[in-house]
């Protein structure tokens, strides 16, 4: 037990030791990038007209006279 408590001393004595000191480090400035967006700005705006069109033509084949 005696043994236990001493290397627990020498291990924490020890990591303060070679810890080292605070060093300082300058700030990086965060460069933005700004993308242009596409005409219908990327996100799935050109789902809408794909699905009115095939709204459409499922309305026109549904249509039976039979």
């Amino acid at each position: 037990m005696k043994l236990a408590a001493l290397t627990a001393a020498f291990t924490a004595a020890a990591s303060t030791v070679y810890a080292g000191s605070v060093a300082m480090v300058a700030p990086v400035e965060v460069e933005m990038v700004a993308e242009e967006a596409g005409t219908m700005g990327g996100s799935g705006m050109w789902l809408i007209p794909l699905l009115a069109i095939a709204l459409i033509f499922l309305a026109m084949d549904n249509d039976d006279d039979a």
